[in-house]
């Protein structure tokens, strides 16, 4: 859209929704300000980080206007309060020889200082903002060399700038120690790639990245400012931890471990330092509620293993502690405060599953629990179980999803009219579009804007072009945005309302995968990509065999498209033939560029990154069968339905990957 349509300010309405929350919030209780803040070490600023072209990945003096302290009437006091708690920034003293860096990413850098070393946990997102930490670091602590690499867990923040503290390995030993649970590396290089067009965009939906910072726009990302931008990089474990109890020694300093796989991550890890009287609860704990399901879209999490991960530290690791510091927010100290938090966030989760069941059992749908549960006094009075990140009502409905699926038991939802023919013939029934908006109106007028989307839902999946329309529902998702509590869902409704008025982003609106995560992923999970790409019907009418020659591996692969399916294997029974007419040669790289679809086969066969032997026109035939994913899709309203075929869009320049932002 070519006019111009900023932002409104909040509504009668949701201003009395906040005065509304704000007398039901523990407002008196200002501890969380006090232990955000204590142990500052040194704090040069607010933070602005380049990377080496001088291009802005991370800068925390956008966000000075947060300084304010009452809450504005277009932010959520709850949200607002974490808002500020997440500015606090600089290095900051855990206890000793324990010191975190925050505010120079979403997530926490610590830092355990060894005999001869700094042990470096979670290297934050990029290796722009994990240089700068452990730049601020060696100024305040002292310049010595990393001897060992943590990573509590598999999301790319945890990981990303792993090269950079690489660089500061202690010379002449040998390999950087590098522990990770189980499953580390596989889940960091794949979770993101096989939905990685869907889930990228929608994560810029859920964090947020093109709203500009303010009261009107981008606030928090609640687990902490924001993402960094920069360089993505993951270095391959060289320990691995995979059950609980392992106790290994680094650098002069006692780790016990606790293995947490399928709580807040596939793959996590907490850890004990029992000599310092510290526990790492990594991110299985936080200051707020977290997500059983990501509004980014990933596999439902298990709330149940996960309040029992929670009662095993609470009672292993919580008595022989005196601080217990994560890998985002803010440090618990005293063993009271520690037991106290664990407990609350073990049985919360625990709340949320055994309620959504038992109403489950009694019939009830999804959508009618997330409306129906409310948390006890206690559970929701204390300030870490709010759901600035996480929501009790999308909880709910995780639990609920994991159990017994997407459809709810009535049969009139088995088989639901897609939503432009359904929105047709509500629009019919109606009266037509002009009724329909005009109840819009309406029932923005009256503040009533859940009511508001539903009707404008139907009118955009039937006429998704429509300006009137689509200005109203960009109204409507502004106030809900401005209402919730939930970070993730005032990003969600605002870059809604702001698609809604100037039209999706051009180009590709995801990130492109690094070179580390291309290399570091299993062959057999870059030709799961391609047949993931592979058109379906159109591929039916043939039937192609050919060989994967690649680099590094023991064995040939094998591959065979029929029945419009790609099947792969190093045995060619897998596939039904030998694939001996058609070779290609490459490397895990070129592998990696052509299933993601940033590189083509002419450009890898003229580039020297790979040869074809044999009949080539089989390859040729393959690659025009695969489809393109852009990412520049509809999110605020319906997308009409796709034709059969390769997306027209024009391939990718070298190194343009999709995979999500981030892996919260």
């Amino acid at each position: 859209m070519s006019v111009n349509h900023p932002a409104r300010p909040a509504s009668e309405f949701t201003a009395r929704w906040h005065r509304e929350a704000l007398r039901s919030l523990p407002m008196e209780d200002r501890s969380a300000f006090a232990d955000a803040a204590r142990g500052l070490v040194a704090a040069d600023g607010p933070p602005v980080v380049r990377d080496d072209s001088g291009h802005v990945v991370w800068d925390l003096t956008a966000y000075d206007f947060l300084r304010e302290g009452e809450a504005p009437e277009t932010v959520h006091p709850s949200l607002w309060r974490m808002a500020r708690l997440n500015r606090h920034h600089g290095l900051f003293r855990v206890t000793d020889r324990v010191y975190q860096v925050r505010g120079y990413d979403i997530a926490n850098m610590t830092v355990v200082v060894g005999d001869r070393g700094y042990i470096v946990i979670d290297p934050l997102t990029s290796t722009e903002t994990a240089t700068a930490a452990l730049r601020l670091v060696r100024e305040h602590l002292g310049d010595r060399p990393v001897t060992a690499l943590l990573h509590t867990h598999c999301h790319v923040d945890h990981f990303g700038g792993a090269r950079a503290v690489l660089e500061h390995a202690a010379p002449g030993d040998g390999p950087l120690p590098v522990i990770a649970p189980r499953g580390f590396h596989e889940h960091a290089v794949t979770e993101h790639v096989h939905a990685g067009a869907a889930m990228s965009r929608r994560s810029g939906y859920m964090f947020g990245p093109r709203l500009a910072p303010g009261p009107l726009g981008h606030v928090t990302a609640s687990l902490g400012v924001s993402i960094a931008r920069g360089t993505t990089t993951v270095v391959e474990p060289t320990h691995v931890i995979d059950a609980t109890g392992t106790e290994m020694t680094i650098d002069g300093v006692e780790f016990v471990f606790q293995y947490a796989p399928d709580s807040e991550a596939p793959a996590e890890m907490n850890f004990l330092l029992p000599g310092l009287r510290a526990l790492c609860m990594a991110e299985t704990v936080s200051q707020q509620m977290h997500n059983l399901y990501t509004l980014r879209g990933a596999q439902v999490r298990d709330a149940l293993k996960w309040s029992g991960y929670i009662d095993e530290a609470l009672r292993m690791f919580a008595p022989h502690a005196e601080v217990m510091f994560i890998s985002h927010h803010w440090p618990t100290w005293g063993r009271e405060n520690i037991a106290r938090l664990l407990r609350m966030h073990s049985d919360l989760y625990r709340y949320i599953h055994d309620e959504t069941l038992r109403l489950a059992n009694h019939g009830h749908t999804p959508t009618e629990i997330a409306e129906m549960v409310t948390l006890p006094p206690q559970l929701a009075g204390h300030w870490a179980n709010r759901g600035c990140y996480g929501t009790l009502n999308h909880n709910v409905k995780a639990v609920y999803q994991r159990y017994l699926g997407w459809f709810d038991g009535n049969p009139a939802t088995l088989h639901p009219l897609p939503p432009a023919e359904a929105g047709r013939r509500y629009l019919d029934l109606i009266g037509g579009t002009e009724p329909a908006l005009e109840a819009a109106r309406a029932a923005h007028g009256r503040g009533d804007y859940r009511w508001g989307a539903e009707l404008l839902r139907h009118v955009l999946a039937v006429d998704p072009a429509h300006e009137g329309a689509r200005l109203l529902q960009a109204a409507v998702f502004e106030q809900l945005g401005y209402q919730a509590e939930s970070a993730a869902w005032r990003n969600f409704y605002l870059v809604g309302a702001d698609e809604l008025r100037h039209g999706v982003p051009d180009g590709r609106s995801f990130t492109a995968i690094s070179p580390d995560l291309l290399v570091g992923m299993p062959v057999p999970a870059m030709l799961d990509l391609l047949a993931i790409r592979l058109v379906g019907l159109r591929a039916s009418a043939h039937d192609l065999c050919f060989t994967f020659e690649v680099a590094g591996e023991p064995e040939p692969h094998r591959l065979a498209v029929g029945n419009g399916v790609l099947r792969h294997g190093t045995d060619g029974g897998v596939c039904g033939c030998d694939g001996a007419h058609t070779v290609l040669r490459l490397d895990r790289a070129a592998l990696g560029a052509f299933a993601c679809g940033a590189s083509s086969l002419d450009a890898l066969v003229d580039g020297g990154r790979a040869v074809v032997m044999g009949d080539r026109s089989r390859l040729d035939t393959f690659e025009g069968l695969l489809d393109r994913f852009t990412g520049d899709f509809e999110v605020a309203v319906t997308n009409a339905p796709r034709p059969d075929g390769p997306a027209g869009a024009p391939a990718p320049e070298p190194g343009g990957v999709p995979v999500a932002a981030g892996g919260r």
